[in-house]
């Protein structure tokens, strides 16, 4: 049926030959054979948008051509999901999906809820922002880091973390020795540059930012300020995002005053912990505390993640069971939350964990 479907194109390109300029058809040809390879017989290729045999044709390419082949050819390329009706079609820079996600797929934050969706709208929203975006997320391990940067991710990129608009560091993979620091410089701002230069809008995760090397950090210290340009290249549409235990016993300490005092957590606001948190990353030990980062005062908001209760755990349990088509009982959650570990353990009221390891622990409660 596919072939059929292109034999009028076929025949087309050659009854109108005299309409092109043959180096025209060439990449025109290229460009699709490219794809069909890359996606249809999943050949291991990067294609490269600064590529021209790697650019869909614009219709400016092909003047003269029948409407009708031009319409046919069209919808066939539309139905392999290629068409984007601006700009890059990397980037789709839903917010609308971005909300819901935090919404209904994020428990127990509502101002890590509150604060990035406000973030990234709001910088999404202003093509002219004089600085890139910096976010640094704070807490326990397991409290949902990781798991909104992925949410970000996918709602900007149609590829989501695996867009090649997207990078990931993990500082102690990374960067593991102290004495190649020079050397990691180079090679981080080169990886930043050449993105930056190949996306339009790029998003830097940097995990485990505690971890990284002051140094490391001043030497990007450049692209997350308010320049138009460093060395000619613009970074104003690049959101660089830092994840990092600090503040996690700070964050604790402030929900757990809460629940002593007998008020809601949903109470808390961001004037309770934004203050304490930049003091204590100013404060820590690592790249974070000794870095021109936190001197100059670049990063836009410090999010906090607060400790999960029982009952977050219980709707991250039911969340790993519905991804794998499954719907548990009440009693099973309650079975699952309750092999977690929980502080103070007293009164078993924080998940020591989070959520973190809920899809492998499910394991041990499926028939």
């Amino acid at each position: 049926m596919f072939l059929y479907q292109l034999l009028p194109f076929l025949w087309a390109v050659s009854a109108n030959a005299d309409f092109f300029q043959f180096d025209t058809i060439s990449n025109a040809s290229t460009y699709y054979f490219n794809y069909l390879y890359c996606n249809l017989w999943e050949g291991e290729c990067q294609p490269n948008q600064d590529d021209t045999t790697q650019q869909v044709p614009t219709r400016d390419l092909w003047a003269g051509f029948p409407q009708d082949y031009i319409r046919l050819l069209s919808q066939w390329y539309c139905s392999l999901g290629q068409c984007c009706e601006s700009g890059d079609c990397r980037i789709i820079n839903n917010i609308t999906g971005l909300a819901s996600d935090l919404q209904l797929k994020l428990h127990g934050q509502h101002l890590a809820q509150s604060v990035v969706l406000k973030a990234v709208q709001g910088f999404i929203s202003n093509p002219e922002s004089n600085k890139p975006l910096t976010l640094s997320f704070h807490g326990w391990s397991g409290t949902g880091k990781n798991f909104v940067a992925r949410i970000v991710a996918d709602n900007m990129y149609r590829d989501g973390v695996k867009s090649e608009c997207v990078r990931l560091f993990i500082a102690p993979f990374h960067f593991p020795h102290a004495r190649l620091v020079d050397t990691y410089k180079g090679q981080l701002r080169e990886a930043i540059r050449d993105m930056v230069l190949r996306c339009p809008q790029t998003l830097f995760i940097f995990d485990e930012a505690e971890k990284l090397h002051p140094g490391l950090i001043d030497a990007i210290k450049p692209y997350m300020d308010h320049y138009d340009n460093v060395d000619g290249v613009s970074y104003r549409r690049a959101v660089f995002l830092f994840l990092s235990n600090i503040g996690g016993t700070t964050i604790n300490d402030v929900a757990l005053d809460f629940w002593h005092s007998g008020q809601n957590r949903e109470d808390i606001g961001m004037e309770d912990l934004e203050h304490r948190l930049r003091a204590e990353a100013m404060e820590s030990q690592g790249g974070f505390a000794q870095s021109e980062l936190m001197s100059g005062h670049l990063i836009d908001f410090f999010v906090p993640f607060l400790p999960l209760e029982y009952r977050h755990v219980k709707l991250c349990a039911r969340d790993a069971y519905a991804a794998r088509g499954l719907e548990p009982d009440e009693g099973t959650l309650d079975e699952v939350a309750k092999a977690m570990l929980y502080v103070p353990k007293e009164e078993r009221l924080f998940s020591a964990q989070g959520c973190k390891s809920i899809p492998q622990r499910i394991n041990f409660f499926l028939p």
